[in-house]
């Protein structure tokens, strides 16, 4: 005989699964709790038990999706061990870049969040991400220290670096083309160090 939490957890683990599928490809305005409902192949009661507002659940879909979010220790290590900044720079991208890849509803939860205004976003990304910005900001603070040329924080190159790699990651997904270009995002990386 199966417990109730088993099924619970299996009713809790579908509607958040059709949520963040939802969630991602039309907004927290664009899905009603009936929409999630019918996708979970559950009662729309069911839902309300689980998260008594459809914000509640929303907030849940981008948590779970945020809390995925990890680093590979490999790739840490080609940060660290890159020929100088630009390159340091460049593989910082493409960790962010793969793991973005991995984890395409999160980034399209986050820019509809973003755009649509969700105040809980801001707290829910600082967070979710920050433990993220910082590892990676360790990361590249020793390369910043050796070019002291260049003038900016670490903390803040990491963040234009996760900007142009969402962006990247948008604009790949609204045309996609196979891979993006290389060359596109080394020259994004240096207009970064450029400061202009």
């Amino acid at each position: 005989m199966k417990s109730l939490d088993t099924t619970k957890d299996k009713f809790e683990d579908r509607i958040l699964d059709a949520a963040i599928r939802l969630f991602g490809s039309r907004g927290y305005r664009g899905v009603s709790t009936r929409d999630i409902a019918v996708a979970a192949k559950v009662n729309e009661v069911t839902i309300y038990r689980h998260y008594p507002r459809k914000r509640d659940l929303y907030i849940a879909a981008i948590t779970v999706e945020l809390e995925r979010t990890h680093l590979g220790g490999e790739e840490l290590k080609e940060i660290d061990e890159s020929p100088d900044l630009r390159q340091a720079l460049f593989r910082t991208l493409r960790l962010i870049e793969a793991t973005l890849w991995k984890q395409p509803d999160m980034l399209r939860l986050l820019l509809y969040g973003s755009l649509e205004g969700a105040a809980d976003m801001d707290i829910l990304i600082r967070r979710h991400l920050e433990e993220f910005v910082e590892i990676l900001t360790a990361h590249i603070e020793p390369w910043i220290a050796k070019d002291e040329t260049l003038g900016q924080s670490p903390r803040a190159l990491v963040m234009g670096i996760a900007a142009i790699a969402v962006f990247y990651q948008s604009i790949e997904r609204l045309f996609p083309s196979g891979t993006i270009d290389s060359a596109a995002l080394a020259a994004s990386v240096n207009h970064c160090l450029s400061g202009n």
